[in-house]
C-alpha cells in the first residue's frame, strides 16, 4: 500500500503555529470497503423535473443517433461505394 504523509502548518485558537501530519492513501491502494446492499431499497420517487430531464435526454440521444445515421448513410451513398 502506497501512502504519503503531508505536513501542513495550521493556526489553532491561540494563534500559535503547529505542525500536523495527515496520512493520505490513494483510493486504489486503500483496503476495499464493505458495500452497502440495496436489496431492501424500493424504487426511487422521481419529481416532475427529473422526469422531464430524463425525457429530454432520451429525445436528445435519439435525435443524435438519427443524425449520425443520416451522415453515415450520406457518406456511403444509398448502398455504399460499390453500387456506383
Amino acid at each position: 500500500m502506497t501512502t504519503r504523509t503531508i505536513w501542513c502548518e495550521k493556526r489553532d485558537e491561540t494563534q500559535m503555529e503547529r505542525n500536523e501530519a495527515f496520512l493520505v492513501v490513494h483510493p486504489l491502494d486503500d483496503r476495499p470497503e464493505q458495500k452497502v446492499g440495496n436489496v431492501d431499497l424500493g424504487p426511487m420517487r422521481m419529481t416532475r423535473a427529473v422526469r422531464f430531464s430524463l425525457a429530454a435526454l432520451r429525445v436528445y440521444l435519439i435525435l443524435m443517433t438519427f443524425m449520425l445515421l443520416y451522415h453515415v448513410i450520406g457518406f456511403l451513398g444509398p448502398f455504399g461505394q460499390h453500387a456506383r
